[in-house]
């Protein structure tokens, strides 16, 4: 699967032209599904050096991507078939209806192919065990 990852407020906490301090688990999760035989792409809005740098910093940290804003790393603008819009299977970015979750769950959700919601349930149903029958007192 093509997974697009931003980068500010999503790999990193947002501190744009600077880069904030990785959020917990970022790295090793994207690790992960590269290994996973995911092909990331790193989509953001940084260009020139402020790009260079953030693409230094994931590579300081042994996270390659696949491409850099954009579908394949040969691809140019001067491509007939360039296109500003990534064909990718997924996005992650901060700026997701609702936000971006935990990169616990955002694996889960990839990994084992269900919604947020069905993740979140499952946890919520863990956390609280309301799966397990009840102890009933009385004559039952």
């Amino acid at each position: 699967m093509t997974i697009a990852v931003d980068f500010d407020g999503t790999i990193v906490e947002h501190r744009y032209p600077e880069i904030g301090k990785e959020r917990p688990f970022a790295v090793e999760t994207l690790k992960r599904l590269i290994n996973d035989r995911h092909r990331l792409i790193l989509w953001s809005v940084r260009e020139g050096k402020l790009l260079d740098d953030a693409v230094e910093w994931c590579r300081a940290r042994g996270l390659e991507f696949y491409a850099v804003n954009k579908d394949f790393p040969e691809e140019t603008t001067e491509h007939p078939q360039y296109s500003r819009k990534l064909k990718a299977d997924l996005f992650i970015d901060d700026r997701n209806v609702g936000g971006i979750a935990d990169w616990g769950v955002i694996y889960r959700m990839i990994s084992e192919s269900k919604t947020m919601e069905q993740v979140l349930r499952e946890e919520w149903e863990e956390e609280y065990d309301i799966r397990k029958p009840k102890k009933r007192w009385g004559i039952f």
